[in-house]
Parts: C-alpha cells; structure tokens; sequence
C-alpha cells in the first residue's frame, strides 16, 4: 500500500519526503568490494564538496587510526653511508616513526646545485624488490636519481614488511581486537608517510613549502592517500592506481571503513585544489581513466575554479611505472613546481642504482637498542590511545564540552553513523492499523530499508512523551505489547504517547539473506573497508530513528526504550544524537572492560579507539538515563563523573540488576504510581 494524500501531507508537513525508497534493503542486495564498479557522486554546489571533503578527510583518519593524530615523537633520524655521484648523492636513512619502529629508506639529493630544493616523497608500491626495485617495467632509483638531478631532494621509503622496515609483516596486522583499536598496516603506513614528510621539511636544504608525492601501484594509494590528509603535500602524481573498478588489492591499501559510501576516485579528487597527475595504463585497472576517473576528478577541479590544475595521461602498457610514465610525472612536476614548460628539458638520463649494500640501512647492522617486536608493538598502540582516553575524563563543564566533541566524532566515524536532519529521511506506508500503520523508512538515497510499527494513543495526553522502542524482535515484539493490558506498550499508549518501534538491520522483519561469498573473495577479505558491520548498520538505523521519531511524533523529548541485545546498539547510538532523550537501556552485562566481550556483542571496528561505552556514556547527559543490568566492567564512574559535569547528577540511574517492564514505566513516569527515579 502507497501513501494516502492525508499521509502524503503529514510526512510533508513533518519535512519528510515520501516514495522515495527501495524495494528491498541494498545492505542485503549490493555488497561493495575492492574490484565493485564505481562511481563518482556528481556535486553543484562548491560549499557541498567543501562540506563532503572534510568529512571524507576525517573519514580517512579515522579508519587509518589516526583520528586525532597521535603524538609526534623525536625521529631521531640516523642519514648515513653517502656516496657522491655525477649530478646528485644518495644516503642511508632510518628513522623512529614510533617509540621503537623503524622507517627505513634512502635520500637523493641533487650535487652542484644551490639549495634549498623541493622535497619529493616516493614510497614504492609492491614491487619484489620494494625501493630497491630496478627492472624496465618499474625502478624506484630511476626515478630517484632522476628527479635529484633535476633539482629535487627525493626521500624513498619503505612500506611496512619490505627492505629495512621489517618489525611489522606487509599483510594483515592483527584481528578484530586490533581493529576495535584501530591498529592495522594502512594506519603505519600512512603514519610512516606523515613522519617521512616531517622529515623532509626539517632538511636544511629542503625548501618546506614545497613537498611532492609520486608513486605507483600500492605507492600510488600511499601517494593518494598521504595528499588527501596533508596539505603539505602540494603537487601529487599517484601512477596506475585510481580506479573506480579496483580499490587495492593489500591489507595496507585496505582498513576497516575507509570507503564505506566512498571509493578511491573521490578520495584522489582531494588532492583539488593543488595540481594533480594521473598517470594510467591500458593492461591495468587504470584502463578507463581518460574516459571515466579523469573527468570525473576533473569536475571537482572545475567546481572549484581550478580545472587547469589536473591533467592526466595514459600508456599502452601493463602495471608500471616504467620510463614513459616517470618522464610524465618529471614533466608535471617540472612545469608545476620548477615552472619549466619544456618537457624536452625532462627527459629521463642514463642511471646506474647502487649495490644493495649502499642503499639498505640494515645491511650488516641491527636495530636500535629498544626496537619493538609485533606484539609490542600492538600493545604500545592500544596504551597510548586508552591514555588519550583516560586523559578526556571530564571533571567540570569546560572539560565535558571538550570530551563530548572528541567522542562524539570518534564514535559517529566508528558507526559511520551521522545525525541527520529530517529532509534527508524518507518514508512509505505498508500497512495501515487500526491505531497505526507499518512502515518503512530511511535516508534519500542512502538505501536503507528499514521496517517499523507507528503506534498512536486512542486519548493523547500533550504532555506524555512519545517512545521509540527498539527490541530484537522488533515491531513484532512490540504489536504483542501492545495487546497486553500489563505490556511495556500498552501502558505508554494508556498514558496517552505515541510509540514507534523499529526493526534494525537483521532483527525482526528485517532478516534478509545476504550472502557477502557471492560478492567475490575480495568482498570477504576486505569486508569492513566496505561494509558497515551488523552492530554498526543497527546503531545507524537508531541514529536515523531518533529524528524520524521526533519528526513524525511531533516532539524533540522523547523516550528510547531498548530491550535485551538492542540495549548496547543504543548506548552508543544514543550518544551520537543531541537533545533531550530519556534512554532505558538493557546494557547486557556487557563488559566495557573486555575486548572480547565487545567483539562478541558489539563489533565495531574503531569503537574503542573511539572511546567506547567510556566516551558513549559521557555523551548521554542533555537526557536522562536508566541503564540495567549493568556489569561490573559498565563504565559507571564515567556516567557518574558527566552527569554531575553537566549539574544534573540526579538525571542517570545505573542498576546491576536486570528491571522489569514495571520497573521501565516507573522510571519513565508511567502508570498509576508514576513515581519518578530521576
């Protein structure tokens, strides 16, 4: 059944747009992955980009682990063992990225020239050899020497796992607990990559406002990636790797959320305003760029007023960077940075790379005293950031406010959970009841589908507060209720509130198949770079019901009541919507304390570098909350310590026990007694 006109004019007065969802959920149809066929979003407005840009940014940051930036520690960089050749020098490099990890790498520096130079960042992308790597299809030292001797001083360094840069292995850093802390290979690469350009702009003879980056394959996503996050990065030329058919085939191109509703042709589009290089080939994925990728990025430029500043240029070869595509980027970078036109003046000279011996840092040496192994290495990450954590417990007003902001969008970017006006939801109609109708609703767009039960009082009391309940059984469990003259749903109609209650992602009617095998084994291995998880696509849903709620039911104080599994989804997705909610929780025994138990229950990646139940809880306090059946491990004194913050200590009620529906109305001001706890 369609929307009545009466409806139609309901949802339109409530700022609501109706018709306009899919007939199935797309969570369940269209399962995204690195090789899925993309495209770039079109964007009108200029403030729209502006606005989707910084999001993306931090989107990246934060699924790289490093939202906000961790601390910059002394790289106290050894550059050793020079040898001196026609037009330019090359030196050893090794420096401590973190306390006890290693970057290693070589710096090439133009002879017989007067400084300061341009810096140029070239990490290596896959290749057998990494940086060492020499062969017709592909040579880091040719570029190298190359660029040195046309002025520019190039850092070349390592990817995790290759060369010098050994205490990590190039693939899959840890599990789901590492993920829950955001400790993975693109993190330290990126991270790495930061640090190499700190390391550039403090070279004396490095001119610090002028920093480039250029590589190829996996170094083309290093490139992509360190110049949407770094303005200091102001040239860039990532070589055969922006696609809109496939995003990265390694763990270190892949992280928990990086491209959820996004992919790499827009994450490269951030290099705009400053002036970009694609570099493409016919035998690769890069394939379509001229026709595809290219224009798509350059309508951003266009957008902004700065079309002149992308350019692009395809071979007809395999993967590579190979001569053509180096001569390319020294033209680009000659004419952008040099301000020399002529590309003959470009043309690659004759080079002979050094024996491994002179260019690797470890070649008959050992690591620094102090040098961590994997395991230290992962426990040194989650400490520092439970510091960071431990560091925001707020003891006043100005260090709650301060607090809220960091958890608030750590956590809406561990969920990928936004909240949302109500002109960006839709609604239709599936069922009319006698006091209600079925529904389904989600954002414009956004390809939710999500079924849910509008329950209206027979007497409404204006001063009764309208529920959204969300239980696993969904609307089901709540119709049931709602028959009952003792039921939870009953009362609050008898009390006069309207009641909306939602089936989140997989719960109730909202159980679809799904099959994420069929999608491909990139769609398994690389699923959460993707995909939001089930816990994360159910603190959406609640994050969109919240406002649809308010909308619908013509009140911004309402009350959400979460039962048994929904009561962790809530915990966080309460706190990441403002404004007066009084939340009833079932928090499960759940043990903020274990990794393991918030695996289990409440898997998100990031959640708890985030902050967790710990930064959650600290955003509940412009309501009120009653959380049961709480387990030691609850963070308790987190509540405690940001309700009396806020000067509102009597507003939370946290109970060991579990609390029967009896008990929920009591609290709620239900029902005959109606005595208040809070």
């Amino acid at each position: 059944m369609r929307l009545t006109p009466l409806a139609l004019l309901v949802l339109s007065l409530a700022g609501l747009s109706a018709g306009q969802l899919p007939d199935r959920d797309q969570r369940n149809v269209v399962i995204h992955h690195t090789d899925f066929s993309y495209e770039m979003p079109r964007f009108e407005l200029r403030r729209n980009w502006k606005e989707r840009s910084e999001r993306l940014r931090k989107q990246i940051l934060a699924a790289a682990g490093l939202l906000p930036l961790p601390e910059k520690t002394p790289l106290n960089p050894q550059v050793f063992g020079r040898v001196e050749r026609t037009g330019y020098s090359v030196e050893k490099v090794l420096l401590e990225t973190y306390p006890g990890f290693y970057l290693g790498g070589n710096l090439y520096r133009p002879l017989g020239r007067s400084g300061p130079f341009p810096g140029i960042l070239t990490p290596h992308g896959h290749w057998r050899y990494g940086r060492l790597e020499n062969t017709e299809i592909g040579s880091i030292p040719a570029r190298a020497i190359n660029l040195a001797r046309q002025g520019y001083v190039v850092f070349a360094y390592d990817m995790v796992g290759y060369n010098d840069t050994k205490q990590l292995p190039h693939d899959l850093l840890g599990g789901r607990r590492e993920e829950m802390w955001s400790v993975g290979l693109l993190g330290v690469q990126l991270w790495n990559s930061i640090r190499a350009a700190d390391f550039l702009q403090s070279l004396p003879d490095v001119d610090p406002q002028k920093l480039a980056a250029t590589g190829a394959s996996g170094g083309g996503t290093q490139t992509f990636l360190l110049t949407a996050v770094d303005d200091r990065i102001r040239w860039s030329a990532p070589v055969n790797m922006v696609s809109g058919i496939m995003q990265g085939g390694s763990f270190c191109e892949n992280a928990p959320n990086l491209r959820i509703e996004t992919n790499n042709v827009e994450i490269a589009a951030l290099a705009a305003p400053r002036p970009l290089l694609l570099v493409a080939a016919t035998g690769d994925w890069t394939r379509n760029v001229p026709n595809n990728e290219f224009p798509a990025i350059e309508r951003i430029y266009d957008l902004i007023g700065r079309g002149q500043n992308v350019e692009s240029i395809q071979f007809d070869s395999p993967h590579n960077y190979h001569q053509g595509s180096r001569e390319a980027v020294y033209a680009f970078f000659g004419k952008q940075i040099l301000g020399d036109a002529d590309a003959t003046h470009f043309v690659e000279q004759s080079y002979s790379p050094e024996d491994p011996a002179a260019l690797l840092a470890l070649w008959n040496r050992t690591l620094p005293a102090g040098a961590v192994d994997q395991k230290t290495f992962i426990e040194q990450r989650i400490a520092e950031a439970d510091r960071r954590i431990e560091a925001l417990r707020p003891t006043d007003t100005a260090s709650l406010t301060k607090a809220q902001e960091s958890f608030r969008e750590g956590l809406s970017f561990a969920a990928m959970a936004f909240e949302q006006g109500p002109n960006f939801l839709a609604s239709d109609l599936v069922e009319a009841l006698p006091n209600g109708e079925k529904l389904v609703f989600g954002r414009r767009g956004g390809g939710e589908r999500i079924p849910a039960v509008l329950l209206r009082p027979d007497r409404p009391v204006a001063t009764a507060r309208p529920t959204l309940i969300v239980h696993p059984e969904g609307g089901a469990w709540t119709l049931s209720s709602s028959v009952s003259r003792s039921g939870l749903v009953a009362e609050l109609l008898a009390a006069g509130g309207s009641v909306l209650a939602i089936d989140a992602f997989q719960t109730g009617h909202a159980v679809e198949p799904r099959d994420i095998a069929a999608a491909g084994r990139s769609a398994e291995r690389y699923f959460t770079t993707f995909e939001r998880t089930d816990a994360a696509n159910r603190v959406l849903d609640i994050v969109l019901a919240i406002p649809y709620a308010r909308t619908r039911l013509g009140a911004q104080d309402i009350n959400l009541v979460c039962l048994g599994e929904a009561g962790p989804w809530c915990a966080v997705a309460r706190a990441l919507v403002s404004g007066p909610i009084h939340l009833v929780a079932d928090l499960q025994q759940l043990d903020a304390t274990s990794d393991e138990a918030l695996t289990e229950k409440l898997f998100m990646p990031h959640l708890q570098k985030a902050g967790g139940l710990r930064g959650a809880v600290t955003l509940w306090t412009d309501g009120a909350a009653f959380g049961f059946n709480a387990a030691p491990g609850f963070p308790r004194d987190w509540a405690e310590t940001a309700f009396q913050s806020a000067g509102r200590p009597e507003a939370l009620t946290v109970s060991a026990e579990p609390a029967t529906e009896r008990e929920i109305l009591d609290w709620l001001g239900v029902g005959a007694a109606r005595p208040s706890r809070r």
